[in-house]
């Protein structure tokens, strides 16, 4: 801790030990500065940014694909294959294809919907209700946070 004095003074400061003089915040008033080895402090910095980078996790959003007359049996295996997708933090897009007459019969494919979501609502939240697109419906869901 040197105090606030000149820059003139500081960068005479520097050369004397060798070493470089550091703009640590700019913005603050007066600006902060540090005397030290500019490239080993460029390397930490470095080292921080790609620990962060590391740590951190990014969701994706995966796909379920059902059909309206899936059996039962199916759709819990369905199930689990969305729970393991939710549990490890990652959004969920169910979607459901209609196919020829199917198309008729919408209201199959939200029953569907309702019994897939009810096997899952411990681990997920619905995000967007299930909603027709064109021949397809979809609905997503996102991992439920704890409390």
């Amino acid at each position: 801790m040197r105090g606030v004095m000149s820059i003139d003074d500081a960068l005479a400061l520097a050369e004397q030990a060798d070493l470089d003089l550091v703009n640590v915040s700019p913005n603050a008033e007066p600006p902060v500065c540090k005397i030290l080895d500019y490239g080993k402090f460029r390397y930490e910095q470095q080292k921080k940014e790609k620990m962060a980078k590391k740590n951190q996790h990014v969701t994706e959003i995966k796909e379920i694909r059902l059909s309206p007359s899936i059996e039962d049996h199916d759709v819990q295996v369905k199930a689990k294959t969305a729970i393991k997708f939710l549990q490890d933090g990652d959004k969920l897009k169910v979607s459901l294809r209609f196919r020829g007459r199917e198309r008729d019969y919408t209201q199959l494919g939200f029953e569907v919907m309702k019994q897939f979501a009810e096997i899952v609502a411990d681990y997920g939240v619905i995000e967007k209700e299930p909603k027709m697109e064109g021949r397809r419906m979809n609905m997503f869901m996102a991992p439920k946070k704890d409390k």
